[in-house]
């Protein structure tokens, strides 16, 4: 058994990890990044190439962490010469509640919106059909999201302060107190152990197995984080790219978004409605059912595609109970899980909370866990 010295283990690759990763490096912190997959893997919640940035929150706290968050984006790409958020414009519509709460949210927060009659905006987005009120936003887009995950992995290593570790899987973490021991295993060495006093558990869906008893152990506990396998599809388009702004349909059932991914086609989804499943168990397969009434809905409302001719794609979700972010420290583990299906446009801004944590900072209460 081998053993390793450094200052922060972050485990999990994907986006905040990676993020984290990202954060720590650039304010001089060594970073050991463990990832059980390969790096850019799909059997998480990161992948594919487009995800939506947009600031249509009916919520203030959030409008306004999507303006920090924007804000990073914005420094990041400058940073890495990189363009990373493609400014699509954004498009709410539906149930006029839903709809006219985040217009006054973006009111408050002074973020420019407009709103159109659902015959205006058709004929302003043609491949989308509109129902009730229609609320659009210039400042939102689509993230370049596979870019972006490597763009956070590549400044981090360009810093020379971290070491990313990919196929690499954790065994265990062992709470001392003041540090901790993570024993970890790849397939071409034995067991390594490292012992720090800061330990980032940036696992998305693997944090109620990996770090639940842990918490448990020190008088906490995460929320009933549900780990859900959504499909989404992409399906092609007649209409040039130039035509499609990310939208998000507030209808009397489940929540729609969509958005294009440029060379793959306008990806569709229903958010959160997926079957429970068991992260290291998946079948990566679409319910039948669920495939059909995706399509259905695509056949109504996004006449600018083909219907009928859908590529589905498998990805997690890790939600919470009340949909917020779970980001918080206890003893040496910081811990962050619970995105669902929103966090990704938060990205830069989450690398930089949680790596304030791992850093002695304090949480944001609505994120914490004792909320």
């Amino acid at each position: 058994m081998a053993s390793l010295s450094t200052t922060h283990v972050v485990i999990g690759g994907g986006i905040v990890g990676a993020a984290t990763a990202f954060a720590l490096t650039a304010r001089g912190e060594r970073v050991l990044l463990l990832e059980q997959h390969g790096r850019g893997h799909d059997r998480g919640s990161s992948h594919g190439a487009s995800r939506i940035f947009r600031q249509g929150y009916a919520d203030a706290e959030y409008v306004d962490l999507t303006t920090q968050a924007l804000d990073l984006w914005e420094t990041l790409e400058r940073r890495s010469g990189t363009t990373l958020i493609d400014r699509t414009g954004a498009v709410d519509h539906g149930r006029p509640d839903a709809v006219d709460a985040i217009a006054a949210a973006l009111t408050d927060a002074g973020v420019p919106h407009e709103t159109l009659s659902p015959d205006d905006a058709a004929a302003r987005w043609p491949g989308i059909a509109f129902e009730g009120h229609v609320l659009a936003h210039a400042t939102a887009g689509r993230i370049r999201s596979a870019a972006a995950l490597e763009v956070f992995l590549t400044l981090a290593e360009r810093t020379g302060l971290a070491d990313l570790r990919f196929g690499t899987r954790v065994t265990g973490i062992e709470d001392h107190g003041d540090d901790a021991t993570v024993s970890f295993i790849s397939d071409d060495v034995d067991v390594e152990t490292v012992r720090t006093a800061s330990v980032v558990a940036a696992v998305g869906s693997w944090a109620p197995t990996l770090v639940g008893a842990l918490l448990a152990g020190r008088g906490a506990g995460l929320p009933a984080v549900r780990v859900t396998q959504e499909q989404p599809a992409h399906f092609p388009s007649h209409l040039p790219d130039a035509a499609w702004p990310s939208f998000v349909h507030w209808g009397e059932g489940d929540g729609v978004y969509g958005l294009l991914t440029p060379g793959e086609g306008v990806k569709v989804g229903f958010h959160g409605t997926g079957p429970v499943v068991d992260p290291d168990h998946r079948d990566f397969a679409p319910v039948p059912a669920e495939a059909e009434r995706l399509q259905a809905y695509v056949t109504r409302y996004v006449p600018g595609v083909d219907a009928t001719k859908p590529t589905f794609i498998s990805c997690l979700y890790d939600t919470t109970p009340d949909e917020d972010f779970v980001i918080d420290r206890r003893g040496p583990l910081t811990v962050a899980t619970g995105f669902s299906g929103h966090g990704f446009k938060f990205a830069p801004l989450l690398g930089e909370l949680v790596a304030d944590l791992a850093l002695g900072g304090t949480p944001l209460p609505r994120f914490a866990l004792a909320r």
